[in-house]
């Protein structure tokens, strides 16, 4: 906040007639046309911050003006007080090293603390003996620290575990708010509130549980929000995919089977023909192939984080001519037999 103008330079002078006549003047108050008034900018201040309390309506022919903590005229509270005809300050009492009294009258304080909250007076001294008095208030409030969301779990699995989201640090007198996906915290069944709202517990999560999350405090003087959090839900492995849809070949032909399951972390990829593993890749291809390659095709994929498996088996048929015959239903149910028991040995 800037400086109505330069501060006063602070001497060691005689203060005490204006301290005098302060006190031989308390009583006789008589009515001014313009009544002296203190305004604090701002009223609501945080702490750490500065005030600057502006005296208008002084009085014509000032001597001087006093400052004090409170709302008494009382000199074991006197922050300064000055001369205008010397254009000297003596510091006070309840001077705490913050304060900065300009030649206009105006007091700065600098580095508010709770403690500031409540009332300054001013005792402006005229050169007539007449004595003008004025207090002004303000509030300090604790600036509200930027919030940060700590979780218990980053990592969970989904379906099997719950996750707690704790909005930090501890604040008082604040109201906690939450956000998914940049939208206000709606009502579920898989949500659950607590501690005032500062803690937030997912049961159960799923992979759209993701986020990102952000928390929020707040009370009527300030807001602050947290940075977003984000889960890496692990899921899967789906029910794979194979493709292309294709069931009949003819032979010499190139088969090129591809495998996919949503997956996180990504899955690992095994084919078996037959019941036979044959490579640990996503791609399966066989370049002309005749009706000796005729079978069962499973791809088989695991999810190490999560433990868990799938598989899905495909009937290639092979011959000379389109719409050939390929296995028996009778050996296909065999041969998947095989593979799901070859797989459970893996």
């Amino acid at each position: 906040m800037g400086s109505p103008s330069a501060p006063l330079h602070r001497r060691c002078i005689p203060w005490q007639k204006l301290l005098l006549t302060a006190s031989l003047l308390t009583f006789w108050n008589p009515p001014t046309t313009a009544q002296l008034t203190i305004e604090s900018r701002p009223f609501n201040v945080a702490e750490g911050k500065e005030v600057l309390l502006l005296a208008h309506n002084l009085p014509h022919n000032l001597f001087g003006y006093i400052w004090y903590k409170g709302e008494r005229v009382d000199a074991s509270r006197r922050i300064g007080s000055y001369v205008i005809g010397i254009q000297q300050i003596t510091l006070g009492p309840a001077h705490s090293g913050r304060e900065t009294i300009y030649f206009n009258a105006s007091l700065l304080i600098q580095n508010v603390t709770q403690n500031d909250t409540g009332s300054i007076t001013l005792q402006a001294i005229k050169e007539d003996l007449v004595n003008e008095e004025a207090t002004g208030r303000f509030r300090v409030y604790l600036e509200l620290p930027k919030p940060y969301i700590t979780s218990n779990n980053s990592n969970p699995i989904e379906d099997k575990d719950a996750v707690t989201l704790t909005c930090e640090p501890v604040t008082e007198n604040t109201t906690y708010l939450w956000w998914v996906n940049n939208q206000s915290l709606s009502v579920s069944p898989r949500l659950q509130l607590s501690n005032g709202n500062r803690i937030l517990t997912l049961l159960s999560v799923t992979r759209n549980d993701t986020g990102p999350y952000e928390c929020g405090i707040q009370n009527s003087e300030s807001a602050k929000r947290s940075d977003p959090v984000t889960l890496n839900v692990t899921y899967g492995p789906d029910t794979p995919i194979i493709s292309p849809p294709d069931l009949s070949y003819r032979s010499g032909a190139n088969l090129n089977l591809s495998c996919h399951s949503d997956s996180n972390p990504s899955p690992q990829y095994s084919w078996l023909i037959n019941g036979t593993l044959r490579q640990h890749t996503q791609v399966l291809f066989i370049s002309k192939i005749t009706s000796n390659n005729n079978g069962a095709y499973a791809c088989f994929v695991s999810n190490l984080a999560t433990g868990r498996n799938n598989s899905i088996v495909k009937n290639i048929s092979v011959s000379s001519a389109p719409g050939s015959s390929g296995l028996s239903a009778r050996a296909t149910v065999s041969i998947i037999m095989g593979i799901l028991v070859g797989v459970a040995l893996m």
